[in-house]
């Protein structure tokens, strides 16, 4: 690890699961930094983006684009909340070659939400138009096929952090 303490905030959950919540708790640390993919992606390429073909191609080029600048700030001692999906082993695997570049710590925070719960907040969510994108009940049931919850085995420090009823995270 390197001297400078600095922690890579990984998240992982099903659309609606709390993410961007939590990771909006976590990046008031200070020292702290918040990368949101939501809004880069909003701010350069909401108009190229209308399926889920179209957010996997973006979505790589602004993993291609921020890869460099995370770990620089990682390096010099700020601590980065990724507010990118950790939710397949490929997605993952990119963000794990994150902090081993960086040679510094990381959590991998995982929600454990159950899916009926996630899909009225996308509900709420989408109603709301607060939110860069809207996610329609079909595109939800695409993502949920792919995603992959994480194990031990792939090498994250992880945190699970699991739905109760009193849970208003959105």
């Amino acid at each position: 690890m390197s001297d400078s303490m600095a922690t890579l905030h990984l998240v992982c959950g099903k659309a609606a699961a709390g993410k961007s919540t939590l990771t909006g708790q976590l990046a008031r640390a200070e020292g702290t930094v918040l990368v949101s993919e939501d809004e880069w992606l909003g701010a350069l390429f909401a108009d190229q983006m209308s399926s889920l073909t179209d957010y996997v191609r973006c979505a790589a080029k602004l993993r291609a684009a921020m890869e460099p600048h995370i770990v620089s700030l990682l390096k010099a001692g700020i601590s980065v909340v990724l507010d990118f999906p950790a939710n397949t082993i490929t997605q993952r695997a990119w963000m794990r070659d994150l902090f081993q570049k960086a040679n510094t710590a990381h959590v991998l925070h995982y929600l454990d939400v159950p899916e009926d719960v996630c899909l009225e907040r996308l509900r709420l969510r989408n109603a709301s138009g607060q939110h860069p994108f809207s996610v329609s009940e079909e595109q939800f049931r695409q993502l949920c096929k792919h995603f992959v919850p994480p194990t031990k085995e792939e090498g994250f420090e992880i945190v699970t952090h699991r739905y109760d009823a009193s849970d208003n995270r959105g």
